[in-house]
C-alpha cells in the first residue's frame, strides 16, 4: 500500500523510512502518524528485513516536531486521544522485531526528537538539533518523549533538556549518550547502510531476543534481569540459527541464518 508523506525503500535487508513533507520540516502531522503506525506493521510482517532506518526529506530536517497547525482546534479530550495514538504508534515502533536506527539529519525537535528516541539508537549527522521543545508552547512532550530520554541520559539532564526547551547540537547530544554517533550529513545514510549491512549478517532471532532483554530488563533489578537472559539464552539455544551459528565457526565459514 503506498504512502502519501512516507517514502519507503529497500536495500536488501535494509529497509530506509523516510518522512517526505520537507517544506513542512518533515512534521508530525495526524496524517503521518497514522502513515508510520501502518509501515512500522507492515516492516514487521515482512521476513527478509532484518534492520529498519528513518531519516528525513531534505537536508535541513529529520522531524522538526508536531505538526501546530492541528493543535489549535483540539479539545482537551481530542489532545489526549493524540496522545495516546501517538503512544501507541511509537511504542510499536520500539518493540520491533529488528533493530532499527534514527538517521537524524537535522532538525529532531517536540515529537521528531520523540520518533528519535523510539529508535534503538541514533546517529546524527553534524548539523543535527535536538530537543524536547514543547515548553515554549506551553505544552509538554506527548509521545513518550520524558521517559524515554530520561532513560536515555539521565533524569537531570532531560530535566534540563525539557525545562530549557533547550535544542541541543550534534556534539552535545553525542557528549551526553543521546546520539551514538555524529558523521558529516552526506555521509550519514551511507553509513547507515554500512552498519545495517552488518546487523543483517547476524542471526535475527538473537537480535531480537536482545532486543526484547533491554527493553524489558530496563526497569528490572539485576536478578530478575539476569532470569530473564537465561531463559532467553536457552529459547534461542534452541532455533536452527544457533545450531547453523556453532557449525559455521567450526566449519571456518559464513554462517547462513534463516530466522528460525
Amino acid at each position: 500500500m503506498g504512502f502519501e508523506n512516507l517514502l519507503v525503500e529497500d536495500h536488501g535487508a535494509l529497509r530506509v523510512i523516510t518522512v517526505n513533507r520537507p517544506a513542512a520540516l518533515n512534521a508530525l502531522s495526524r496524517k503521518v502518524v497514522d502513515e508510520l503506525g501502518r509501515a512500522f506493521d507492515e516492516a514487521d510482517a515482512t521476513p527478509a528485513l532484518r534492520v529498519l532506518a528513518l531519516t528525513g526529506a531534505g537536508e535541513k530536517s529529520f522531524v522538526a516536531g508536531a505538526d501546530i497547525t492541528e493543535f489549535s482546534s483540539l479539545s482537551p479530550e481530542e489532545a489526549r486521544a493524540y496522545s495516546a495514538k501517538g503512544h501507541g504508534v511509537l511504542e510499536r515502533l520500539a518493540t520491533l522485531r529488528m533493530p532499527v536506527v534514527a538517521a537524524v539529519n537535522g532538525f529532531a525537535l517536540g515529537g521528531g526528537l520523540e520518533l528519535a528516541l523510539a529508535c534503538d539508537f541514533i546517529w546524527a549527522s553534524d548539523n543535527a538539533r535536538l530537543g524536547l521543545v514543547e515548553a515554549n508552547l506551553g505544552i509538554i512532550p506527548g509521545f513518550g518523549g520524558v521517559a524515554r530520554l530520561s532513560r536515555r541520559v539521565g533524569k537531570a539532564m532531560a530535566s534540563e533538556m525539557i525545562f530549557s526547551a533547550a535544542q541541543v547540537k550534534a556534539d552535545e547530544a553525542l557528549r551526553i549518550g543521546l546520539a551514538n554517533r555524529v558523521l558529516p550529513q552526506a555521509e550519514l545514510l551511507p553509513e547507515v547502510k554500512k552498519l545495517a549491512d552488518t546487523m543483517a549478517s547476524k542471526g535475527p532471532l538473537a537480535l531480537a531476543a536482545v532486543k526484547r532483554l533491554l527493553r524489558e530488563g530496563e526497569g528490572a533489578d539485576l536478578r530478575a534481569a539476569n532470569a530473564m537472559e537465561q531463559s532467553a539464552f536457552g529459547l534461542v539455544f534452541s532455533s536452527a540459527d544457533a545450531k547453523e551459528g556453532v557449525a559455521a565457526f567450526t566449519e571456518k565459514r559464513k554462517a547462513a541464518f534463516a530466522g528460525r
